[in-house]
């Protein structure tokens, strides 16, 4: 099995966007804080933040930073697919699992916290993910477009190379994939046209 073929597989890919956004998560030591209005569990409590830290965010920076990683991370999809159906699928699978989770998980341990940000939360949700799919569409479309040029481009050029080696009689019209110098239909002398065709590729 090829590796391109393993990173197209759904749960690999899930898996390298979510390692990716955990790392950058880490490494610029993001963290939003959750107030927890309801006795919860130590696990629990880790579950909720682990979700919570790509997904929510409580000031300016915070909401420039879930939307830089959740766009950066989009980009996986796109480029390992290049179709737009299954980079959006991918996509919104990725993006929208966290943010179910966490909303139910905010609904049943942090009520007051859940009713206080919900609305907004999950306008900016809807938003973002409707920005995912817009990417996904419109930049597979654009890469798809320019793969296709490129590979007209090369079918031209191998189109260009075979029509290099070929001659037609001028008399009789026989076609021939080498460079005779005479022609075995009508006899005719082809040493002016091979010549003629040697200066025009000059």
């Amino acid at each position: 099995m090829k590796i391109i073929e393993v990173f197209r597989n759904k749960l690999v890919l899930f898996s390298i966007q979510t390692l990716i956004l955990n790392l950058i998560v880490f490494y610029f030591g993001y963290h939003i804080n959750l107030s927890f209005d309801i006795e919860t569990t130590p696990e629990q409590k880790v579950l909720i933040q682990f979700f919570a830290n790509y997904t929510l965010f409580d000031i300016l920076p915070g909401l420039f930073f879930i939307h830089l990683i959740w766009i950066s991370v989009s980009l996986i999809p796109i480029f390992i697919y290049r179709d737009f159906k299954k980079s959006y699928s991918m996509n919104l699978l990725t993006f929208f699992f966290p943010n179910f989770f966490l909303y139910v998980f905010l609904f049943k341990h942090s009520p007051v916290y859940f009713n206080s940000h919900f609305p907004f939360h999950f306008m900016y949700t809807i938003l973002l993910g409707i920005e995912i799919i817009i990417l996904s569409i419109g930049l597979s479309f654009i890469i798809k477009k320019i793969l296709r040029s490129k590979i007209e481009q090369r079918m031209e050029d191998l189109h260009d190379i075979a029509s290099a080696g070929k001659i037609t009689c001028p008399k009789c019209g026989v076609e021939f994939e080498s460079f005779p110098k005479i022609c075995y239909n009508c006899n005719t002398d082809l040493t002016l046209t091979i010549e003629d065709k040697m200066g025009k590729e000059e």
